[in-house]
């Protein structure tokens, strides 16, 4: 099953499950329908008999209010050799703010008070059921499906100090989507091919089976400390080839498209202009 979120002729936000090209819609609860689907628990959506077309829709982030959004760092050792940083013992989790969130096509922006913004594709997990002190062998009963993350980055920020959290969370610096598939689709996240290209040229093309720490690993650590809600998104860090990275440094400029892929789940799309 694969959700989105989307506007209609201008309208409020909907969402419901795509269907090839055409989306069925749930019957609105007055919130985010998708995150009150998670927490619900139950094994199909109440959908309200519409159909609508693919093509008259604007697709949003698939999940627009998520608790948090965990960001995993350095989970790619190629990745953590080019940015000069040494792998650590434990995951390197970080926060993006939810205020951050953009969806398929929407332009992302870049700050005029952020001079060094790169990309970062990444594969997300959405968790499904709460847990605190989950253990690795458990990590599937509470993941509800996957997505797609750019883990869009102003670096001269980001590295200022020793807190990444604000250099990750400018106004569209979370773009989402577009779609979740729910976890049957996917039969193992950790052998999917996933690429990046900037404006037709490839920049990242890795598979998952290189995260260093796996899924199961960054369920069982982060919910060690902080129990996991039903919505919240663990991006699970990015493979190299980053701007960060290369000689010379290469950093998003204005009118530039950005297109991840990631095996199982599809296609995001967006295009980077000056805020």
């Amino acid at each position: 099953m694969k959700l989105v979120s989307f506007r209609h002729n201008d309208g409020p936000v909907r969402s419901g499950v795509l269907k090839d090209t055409s989306i069925a819609t749930f019957t609105p609860t007055g919130s985010d329908d998708v995150l009150a689907f998670i927490a619900s628990g139950n094994a199909a959506p109440q959908l309200d008999g519409q159909s609508i077309p693919l093509s008259e829709v604007t697709l949003l982030a698939p999940l627009l209010h998520p608790p948090r959004i965990f960001g995993i760092g350095l989970n790619y050792r190629e990745h953590a050799a080019e940015s000069k940083m040494a792998v650590q013992a434990v995951p390197t989790v970080f926060l993006k703010l939810a205020s951050s969130i953009c969806g398929p096509d929407a332009d992302v922006l870049l700050p005029s008070n952020a001079t060094q913004t790169d990309y970062e594709a990444e594969l997300a997990v959405v968790i499904g059921k709460a847990g605190h002190y989950i253990q690795p062998q458990h990590w599937e009963q509470h993941v509800f499906g996957y997505t797609i993350v750019n883990d869009v980055s102003a670096r001269d920020v980001q590295l200022a100090t020793s807190q990444w959290t604000l250099g990750k969370s400018f106004p569209t610096f979370t773009p989402m989507g577009p779609v979740i598939v729910t976890r049957d689709e996917i039969a193992d996240p950790h052998t999917l091919d996933i690429k990046l290209t900037l404006s037709g040229e490839v920049m990242q093309s890795a598979n998952t089976r290189d995260l260093i720490f796996r899924i199961p690993e960054l369920i069982a650590y982060i919910s060690s400390i902080v129990p996991l809600e039903p919505g919240d998104i663990i991006s699970t860090g990015t493979p190299p080839g980053v701007g960060l990275g290369r000689t010379p440094q290469r950093w998003l400029k204005p009118a530039e498209d950005m297109v991840i892929d990631i095996e199982g789940i599809g296609t995001l799309r967006n295009r980077t202009k000056q805020a």
